[in-house]
């Protein structure tokens, strides 16, 4: 065991608020992630315009069996490690600090996309809803400083305060969802309600590949809970139950709700219906049965749906960003939090800052905000979440092949091999579809320039680790160690993050 050299006492303004989150508050933010009612309008009717396929509710549930498959070994590792940082630091554990750093940068990048691009998804459609509510004409980019205002000032304020505003705006989206199936399911096509939409050889066709992709878009943020772990009542608890119950949750709301939008329209119509109005197919199906009223009321909590996803995404991109400054492979300013709140501030303000920066860029360049933002953004983001999570199936593998603690066979080897080998179906799959997933031709050199910005992103960190290994050996020991990074670090470099003594956030039985 390498030795510790303590440097100096918890400081509070490097620590995130504990014990302020407990279940129903994480599945808030996992499933806000989610965005529910954006995927159901938005990427349901897209998959079945691009790729022609009617069995998307099969594909919500196929990805939702490999994504649990996944979580057995995921949070059985959060069981042992309790740290903001997630796939980076799992990844630090189970393969090593440089792919650990490499991962990080990978994440950041990642989930920036993620969350940035929903501004351009949120300006447009709010527009577009007080172009035909109020015949005012306002730009995009003035609805998007606006939702941009409310998360920043949101960001550097509690953590459980943002999980009560993500509970309301979460709640209302889903009763809505709820009751626009319902309506669905009992106004059905020809008077007949299909299970074809449920039949998983409709699924086994040539736009597969991509059906499955978007399949998983739609489940990203299932694994934020472990990012709230430090802020968590017993971590051990509250995140594995939170990311199996979000799971779960996501899959029937999602395989559900897309049958029903296919029971109202039609399995022979539910395609050509998606080209023709997209997103507005489900508000359209809402006016017929349900009235105006009802459908206005489901454009408004798309944009609280956004509103919500922008929220939930900014705190976990925080939470990257303060524990890889905590850690000193980013600046250590980031690593500062707001005393009173635990909010992660310097972290938030940047992630706010660079949100800002692209919304201004895109309104002064004209660019798309819709296609080249929000669609391609979005996209390339997941891809790059996608990477992560295939990346950490393998990790905890390896963890658990040095540190079997009291997990059994299941939870550290065959769940996550059977995950690992779904997954890089999954993301090789992805590669293969990319250019119909962006909606641009197969020859479009843009299919391979977006996801290749992940392996130069991880480069770049494998680069950065070995600098930092070579310059900034005490930094280097404390990458993945977490609390422990403040706390003390290990003079012994070339160790594993496990071996340093364990702490509230270390692995349990670290140091043996």
């Amino acid at each position: 065991m390498s030795p510790i050299t303590r440097t100096r006492r918890s400081d509070v303004s490097s620590a995130l608020a504990a014990s302020r989150l407990g279940v129903p508050a994480v599945v808030f933010f996992v499933m806000s992630a989610a965005a529910p009612l954006t995927v159901i309008a938005g990427a349901v009717t897209t998959a079945h315009a691009v790729t022609g396929v009617v069995a998307i509710p099969v594909a919500f549930l196929a990805v939702a069996v490999v994504l649990a498959l996944f979580s057995v070994g995921y949070v059985a590792m959060a069981r042992h490690i309790s740290h903001a940082g997630a796939f980076y630091t799992y990844i630090t554990h189970g393969l090593g600090r440089p792919a650990g750093v490499a991962a990080s940068f990978v994440a950041v990048l990642a989930y920036n996309g993620l969350q940035i691009a929903l501004y351009g998804g949120l300006g447009v459609a709010a527009a577009g809803l007080a172009e035909a509510e109020f015949h005012t004409a306002v730009p995009w980019w003035v609805f998007a400083l606006g939702a941009w205002l409310i998360v920043a000032v949101l960001g550097v304020l509690r953590v459980d305060l943002n999980g009560k505003v993500l509970a309301v705006l979460l709640c209302a989206e889903i009763a809505v969802v709820v009751v626009y199936d319902a309506a669905s399911l009992t106004h059905p096509a020809n008077g007949v309600v299909t299970f074809a939409a449920l039949d998983p050889t409709n699924l086994l066709a040539a736009g597969m590949g991509a059906v499955l992709v978007t399949a998983v878009t739609g489940f990203i943020g299932f694994e934020s809970a472990a990012v709230f772990s430090e802020e968590s009542r017993n971590p051990r608890r509250t995140v594995p139950t939170a990311t199996y119950l979000a799971v779960a949750l996501i899959a029937v709301l999602y395989a559900g709700s897309s049958w029903a939008m296919t029971v109202a329209v039609g399995p022979d119509a539910i395609v050509a219906a998606s080209r023709d109005q997209g997103p507005a197919l489900i508000f359209g199906l809402a006016a017929v049965h349900l009235g105006q009223t009802m459908a206005d009321v489901g454009q408004v909590l798309f944009l609280t749906s956004l509103l919500a996803a922008l929220l939930s995404f900014h705190n976990t991109v925080a939470r990257y960003l303060f524990a890889l400054g905590r850690e000193g492979v980013l600046p250590r300013a980031l690593g500062r939090t707001v005393r009173r709140s635990g909010a992660p501030k310097n972290a938030s303000l940047t992630q706010s800052l660079l949100g800002l920066a692209v919304i201004v860029g895109f309104a002064v360049t004209g660019w798309d905000p819709l296609v080249q933002l929000f669609f391609w953004g979005g996209m390339t983001g997941g891809f790059g979440t996608l990477l992560l999570i295939a990346a950490t199936s393998v990790a905890v593998i390896a963890y658990f092949r040095r540190h079997r603690f009291t997990e059994n066979v299941w939870r550290r080897t065959i769940a996550p091999a059977l995950a690992s080998v779904a997954l890089a179906a999954v993301v090789a799959l992805a590669l293969a579809n990319f250019a119909i997933l962006l909606g641009v031709d197969a020859h479009d050199p843009r299919r391979w320039i977006l996801p290749s910005v992940y392996p130069v992103a991880a480069m770049a960190g494998f680069v950065w680790a070995a600098y930092l290994h070579r310059r900034h050996p005490a930094v280097y020991a404390a990458v993945g160690l977490g609390a422990n990074a403040v706390t003390g670090r290990t003079t012994h470099t070339d160790a594993p993050p496990e071996t340093a003594t364990p702490t509230a956030t270390a692995p349990t039985g670290a140091a043996q």
